[in-house]
């Protein structure tokens, strides 16, 4: 099966930020190998064709096992994803339940539901795929998720350091860049009427080394394990980690869901729903915690080929 990869030339760069989110620090120097990765993140049209071949049933059109989910209603346990929902008015609570909800038949040729579809879609991120989801479709097509540090490398085009994958300026000279929340966030969009969510893939454009949507429109699974902060830095420049893996698996758990052990993955990049008075991690350091199991209506992914052996 032909890709359109780019190549990204090994390299070493400072990963991370001391300047925003406690987790994205602290920044530190980070070595990684060359490794070709997908132009943009896969989309409707490409995992139709995986679904296809395979017959792969993604997690969010499974009814979920009660013994994974201790507590659980019973009524909840049935086959669906999360989806936004902007509220009508503005929010005095930042509690997230105000526009997020479980949606039974929600799943990614479905995307608000049982009665939506992808139809005019096909070249959209696809969306509503769990960890193992986007894992399945990389094996299938002889390639790997990327690691936190290959992604945001990526990411950042050659600008090593900057703060965006573009440059010092969220919107330079009022360009916008990235498929972003446009408005105030989450009642409000400022984008018009069937744009405010996902974009075609290639709608913005793109990055230094010729990568698009590496920053918003969905958050992109990684491989690493989630972990709560970044490790110090070398001491020494012969020290410097070389293609490193993130934390340990025990250390991603929850620690607000006790009984519930699921490990969580880094999701790097943000999504359309980033915005500048809520999430504004559209920028190459930013990293967020999404627990293996779980399919929302902005995640989605791409892949990577290494030229190596290393997983």
């Amino acid at each position: 099966m032909e890709r359109d990869l780019v190549w990204i030339p090994g390299g070493t760069f400072l990963m991370g930020s001391n300047d925003h989110y406690p987790e994205e620090a602290p920044a530190h120097q980070v070595s990684v190998d060359g490794f070709w990765i997908d132009v943009a993140p896969v989309t409707n049209r490409q995992f139709a064709d995986f679904v296809q071949a395979t017959g792969h049933v993604t997690l969010a059109e499974k009814v979920p096992n009660a013994e994974d989910y201790p507590g659980a209603l019973p009524e909840m346990l049935r086959a669906g994803s999360l989806v936004f929902t902007p509220p009508k008015l503005a929010l005095t609570s930042s509690d997230i339940r105000q526009w997020w909800s479980f949606k039974f038949g929600a799943d990614w040729r479905h995307p608000l539901g049982p009665r939506s579809d992808i139809r005019g879609k096909l070249d959209h991120p696809v969306i509503h795929v769990a960890y193992a989801d986007a894992l399945a479709y990389a094996e299938w097509a002889g390639m790997d998720l990327p690691t936190e540090a290959e992604w945001e490398f990526a990411a950042r085009g050659g600008l090593d350091g900057a703060e965006f994958a573009w440059g010092e300026e969220f919107t330079p000279g009022g360009e916008r860049f990235a498929n972003t929340w446009l408005g105030t966030f989450p009642h409000l969009s400022l984008k018009p009427q069937g744009t405010e969510r996902t974009s075609a893939v290639r709608s913005f454009p793109p990055n230094g080394y010729g990568l698009y949507d590496m920053i918003g429109n969905v958050w992109e699974w990684t491989s690493d394990y989630w972990s709560t902060r970044h490790p110090a830095p070398a001491a020494k420049s012969c020290c410097i980690p070389s293609n490193p893996r993130g934390g340990p698996a025990d250390a991603s758990y929850d620690p607000r869901l006790p009984d519930i052990r699921i490990t969580r993955r880094v999701l790097k990049g943000g999504s359309h729903l980033c915005a500048p008075n809520y999430c504004r991690r559209y920028r190459p350091a930013a990293r967020h915690a999404e627990p293996d199991d779980t399919s929302t209506s902005h995640v989605g992914f791409r892949c990577v080929r290494r030229t190596n052996n290393q997983r």
